[in-house]
């Protein structure tokens, strides 16, 4: 029975004499045209469609690459795998290849994502976890050496089977690339795009070196635990307010809950105060001189505080033209958004002339890198 079936197999091969492959999949890369014992007929017929490449395997060694077109098998078609057999002058009966269909289309919106958390460094929370997915599209560039580095002696290669090896890929590369942009934490969420530039750039020769071309990569979303969004929303909240004005509204909201306790002696205490303190700007809103000077005229004591320092305000040029002024905390916003760089020209009250930003050295903290110098011996 087993003969009789070996028999019959043989023999319908041995009149197939077209080689084609349809593809009515929309996963798979890789088809392994089966032959009885990978025999092919001289002057057989080789179809190859437009999206498709045929790649020839002799002994384990790539012999030849056909694109899209229809082409008669024999020694004038098949220089290299002539040449490794030793034909020379041509050949009648069946030889042993195997014929591998690569499909070289472009295969879009494949899924990546963290598995675990992105360490990260960030200067003012310290250690950060971030997680991070997206999608990418690729395409075989050259078939020969996919299959010869890849696919192997796989009969039916598929996108899921590569997709495991590129995530991995993706995701080591991205987390090196988060790594050395050093951008602030709540940044990584702004500006995904040039993320996704800069790591197509890093990953393309990783994909290359098998044979694949990465078309797109795509940054979707950058997360972090709530935590730390709560956390980077106070410290935005603070780096906004005018702390003496905070603490005067907590002061006054303080006393009037205090004075609200009629029955105690803070109360009575707190109210006095709070009236005391409400005349005195009272009157120091009717007599501004008056208010300048303590009663009897007398100049005020060494030991009350130093006046408010005045805010340094600096201009910035940006595309040709003159901007500002902004404060100190503006301007940096300005640098971690990539508005200005280290060579921007900047100018404060009491320089000069117009110099680069990193010329200024209360400026170049921006830049990083803030090590003190050591100590004089």
């Amino acid at each position: 029975m087993d003969l009789f079936n070996e028999i019959k197999k043989k023999l319908s091969h041995e009149f197939i004499d077209i080689i084609e492959w349809l593809d009515n999949t929309n996963g798979t890369i890789v088809h392994r045209f089966e032959r009885y014992q990978n025999e092919i007929k001289n002057n057989a017929k080789l179809i190859v469609r437009e999206g498709q490449t045929a790649v020839f395997i002799n002994e384990g060694q790539l012999a030849d690459v056909f694109k899209a077109g229809t082409y008669t098998l024999n020694t004038q078609n098949l220089p290299i795998l002539t040449t490794l057999k030793g034909w020379k002058y041509g050949f009648d009966s069946p030889f042993k290849a195997e014929v591998y269909f690569v499909n070289t289309h472009l295969f879009t919106d494949e899924k990546w994502g963290t598995k675990n958390p992105v360490m990260l460094s960030d200067e003012r929370f310290g250690l950060v976890e971030i997680r991070a997915f997206g999608t990418y599209s690729f395409r075989i560039n050259d078939p020969g050496k996919f299959v010869v580095d890849v696919v192997g002696t796989d009969g039916n290669f598929t996108n899921y089977e590569v997709n495991e090896h590129l995530k991995s890929l993706i995701v080591t590369r991205f987390t090196d690339t988060v790594g050395e942009a050093n951008l602030p934490i709540e940044l990584y969420a702004a500006n995904t795009s040039e993320l996704s530039e800069t790591c197509t750039e890093v990953m393309q020769p990783e994909f290359g070196r098998v044979g694949i071309e990465l078309e797109r990569f795509y940054i979707e979303n950058v997360s972090m635990p709530e935590e730390l969004k709560k956390e980077i929303f106070e410290y935005s909240r603070l780096d906004k307010l005018d702390m003496v004005k905070l603490s005067q509204f907590k002061a006054a909201k303080a006393m009037e809950a205090a004075a609200k306790n009629e029955g105690g002696t803070a109360g009575a205490g707190m109210g006095m105060g709070m009236g005391f303190v409400l005349a005195q700007q009272m009157g120091s809103m009717m007599n501004p001189q008056a208010g300048q000077q303590p009663f009897g005229g007398q100049a005020p004591s060494a030991g009350g505080p130093p006046p408010m320092p005045v805010q340094v305000q600096y201009y910035y040029a940006a595309n040709g033209k003159q901007k500002g002024p902004v404060p100190f905390d503006k301007l940096k916003e300005l640098f971690a958004s990539r508005t200005i760089n280290k060579d921007s020209l900047v100018w404060k009250q009491g320089i000069q002339n117009w110099i680069a930003l990193k010329e200024v050295e209360e400026l170049k903290s921006f830049l990083g890198g803030n090590t003190p110098p050591p100590l004089p011996i």
